[in-house]
């Protein structure tokens, strides 16, 4: 279903009618609410993170002012079940339960972020952590707001660009800045947002620049080297891992009790060297405008309408040694939804929603793998929630429709595709005891191919391959069955999630054998074929907290964390699989100061789909953290980091660089934030 300009137009046009009136009726402010303890990004009435049936993590305000400077995928890629695509400082995604890519959606508010890094690892997420106020992560694809894709899980970066409520004292803000010794990194964010009567204004601001980043060992692993019979070569700094980001927005809302309706603009610009090539670096830009508002009903069978727009125009640009631009690709387009909450009927909560987006994506250049796509998608969804306290039930429901329309590189015929797919979910828990929460989940999720997937035909210079795409794949499902238990109470907190999941049609991309001569570079590349399969993901992830000595503010913490995940097909074990990880941590907290200390292994990978994936070495990190905050009112933080303190040598088996580019040295990062 391919909606035309004109009734896109007529459908926002209502949505913000509808919400433009509730604000223009409202005429006082509400106050701020503390929801530091629910998750919206799994259902728009928001639950409670310890009553979750699916996996959940959040990363709030105040550790994003002294976390990092790194790109999103880094940055919650020490998250149990989370990696990193580690694909280069300025490009990393999200590494969920052993699943990247199209499976695996970041948004921005809610929104798609309408960028290329789904095509490509060595593509940036068009958003800054630093940007967000909080990040929350759904792991696993029971979640049905978002649609059957994100069958890998969600990130939501969550900012406060279009403010929701006027800020205490007509101001608030955040300034932080900071300096790294890996890389000689510096960077520095602002955030202001500003309120008078009904109207909240923002801007805020973020410049993050490094430079190549040191190694502990050579670049290339032994493994590599034997393989090829090479030498290892020297260590000292990373090739071309230099990035180079600066991104600006603005925002204002005007606000009543019965809701709020904003907008805002935000310019990206970002350049880094993709590591996989010396000389080749990547500028990117991205320019967006959204449109949210909320409004409130006194009564009704709803309690509230959400309305939330996108649009975007992206570009990427590969420029090869002589500083020429080469391959580049665009994304053009929009999404939007609306989201009707459920007024609240004793335990029952619930929320109808719509979804839909329409993106033209395009790839220019000698190096385009992938033909001009356009791509357009419908989706409706429920989800239902009945919780009687010491026991409950959980339901939801969607339908997507997704086209996408193409012609295939050297043919001269169009390729319409379009992909009619139902996502459900069922979950029953129970609170048998005070603070102990038990949850058992099934989820069925279809998701429809990628660009990538159907239509690509050319050599990918970043995974170093020829790839092939099959126009006639089908909708790849999966059924997945997860039980959870949090426990809160006395000393103890812990989570523990445990997944199994079955695919039928995982669309795998399997090497054929031959080898593709790329007369441009004079190399041979092999050659790739996305092909469909069955395939089981199973695994674990769990975390937990003990108390060990507290007094008044001041507590001493022994903390540990741990995660798993088993892929295989039938054609053999999944590609570039996540080992797994333990971690410790010793954490002092109290008024004025903190400190950690954490000792994170990741084991070794020797299950590896073919003779290109070669196996990877475990390794352990030492990481130290402090943060003193030395004024009574908190407001000001000076923080003080160092990892892999060992300098040891550790290479992220999920990444397509592994042994050619391992994780940073030791590092020292100093910086100092200030909230007001």
């Amino acid at each position: 279903m391919r909606l035309t300009s004109s009734s896109r137009s007529l459908l926002l046009g209502a949505a913000a009618s509808a919400l433009l009136a509730g604000a223009a009726s409202a005429q006082t402010a509400p106050k701020p609410v503390d929801l530091d303890d629910i998750i919206v990004t799994g259902a728009p009435y928001g639950i409670s993170q310890r009553a979750t049936t699916i996996a959940t993590d959040v990363i709030d305000a105040q550790t994003l002012a002294t976390a990092p400077a790194v790109s999103l995928g880094d940055l919650v890629s020490t998250r149990p079940g989370i990696r990193s695509t580690d694909f280069a400082p300025g490009a990393s995604r999200p590494v969920i339960r052993g699943l990247s890519g199209p499976r695996v959606q970041v948004l921005t508010n809610g929104i798609g972020l309408i960028d290329a890094s789904s095509v490509s690892p060595d593509h940036a997420v068009a958003t800054d952590p630093a940007e967000a106020s909080r990040i929350e992560i759904i792991r696993g694809p029971a979640t049905l707001v978002y649609g059957g894709s994100a069958i890998g899980g969600v990130v939501n970066v969550i900012d406060e660009r279009i403010p929701t409520s006027i800020p205490e004292g007509g101001m608030s803000g955040v300034v932080s800045t900071q300096a790294s010794s890996v890389d000689d990194g510096r960077s520095a964010f602002g955030r202001v947002t500003l309120g008078s009567g009904n109207f909240a204004f923002n801007i805020d601001g973020v410049k993050r620049k490094s430079d190549d980043y040191d190694i502990p060992a050579p670049a290339l692993s032994a493994r590599k080297a034997a393989a090829d019979g090479v030498e290892r070569g020297e260590g000292g700094s990373q090739p071309n891992s230099y990035s180079d980001l600066e991104a600006w927005g603005v925002g204002g809302s005007y606000i009543g009790d019965k809701g709020f309706l904003g907008a805002s603009y935000k310019n990206t610009d970002s350049e880094y060297g993709t590591v996989a090539e010396e000389t080749v670096f990547i500028k990117l830009n991205q320019e967006r405008y959204d449109v949210r508002g909320e409004y409130r009903f006194d009564d009704g069978p709803f309690s509230a309408l959400r309305g939330s727009y996108g649009h975007a125009d992206y570009t990427h640009t590969e420029f090869e040694d002589v500083g020429e631009p080469g391959t580049v690709f665009n994304s053009d387009g929009w999404e939007g939804r609306a989201d009707l909450v459920q007024r609240t009927r004793g335990d029952w909560n619930g929320a109808v929603g719509v979804q839909s987006l329409s993106r033209n994506f395009q790839a220019i250049g000698e190096e385009a793998f992938v033909p001009t796509t356009d791509i357009d998608e419908l989706g409706v969804y429920t989800v239902q929630r009945l919780d009687r306290q010491g026991y409950g039930f959980e339901g939801g429901l969607r339908y997507d429709r997704r086209e996408l329309s193409a012609t295939p590189i050297g043919e001269d015929r169009q390729v319409d595709r379009t992909f009619d797919n139902w996502s459900a979910s069922a979950a029953a828990f129970l609170r048998p005891a005070p603070g102990l929460f038990l949850g058992l989940s099934l989820a069925h999720n279809e998701r429809a191919p990628s660009e990538v997937e159907l239509f690509a035909d050319g050599v990918h210079i970043a995974t170093a391959a020829y790839e092939t795409g099959d126009v006639n794949l089908n909708s790849e499902k999966v059924n997945t069955l997860e039980a959870t238990a949090h426990y809160d109470r006395g000393r103890f907190t812990g989570d523990l999630h445990v997944y199994h999941s079955w695919y039928d049609g995982f669309i795998d991309e399997r090497a054929t054998g031959e080898t593709f001569l790329f007369e441009e570079e004079n190399e041979e590349f092999p050659v790739y074929q996305f092909v469909q399969t069955d395939a089981r993901f199973y695994g674990f992830e769990a975390e937990g907290s003990y108390t060990a000595w507290q007094n008044g503010d001041r507590k001493l913490s022994l903390e540990a964390a741990a995660d798993f995940v088993h892929a295989q097909t039938d054609l053999g074990p999944a590609a570039r699989i996540p080992p797994y990880s333990l971690t410790g941590r010793v954490a002092w907290t109290s008024t004025p100061f903190d400190a950690s200390v954490e000792v994170r292994h990741v084991g070794e990978q020797d299950r590896v789909a073919n003779e290109y994936e070669l196996p990877t070495d475990d390794y352990t990190l030492l990481n130290l953290a402090a943060a003193w905050r030395p004024l009574t009112d908190r407001n000001v933080t000076v923080f003080a980091e160092a990892r892999n303190l060992t300098d040891e040598e550790a290479r992220e088996h999920v990444s397509f660089l592994k042994d050619i580019a391992p994780l940073p040295g030791r590092n020292l990062r100093v910086g100092v934030a200030y909230r007001f």
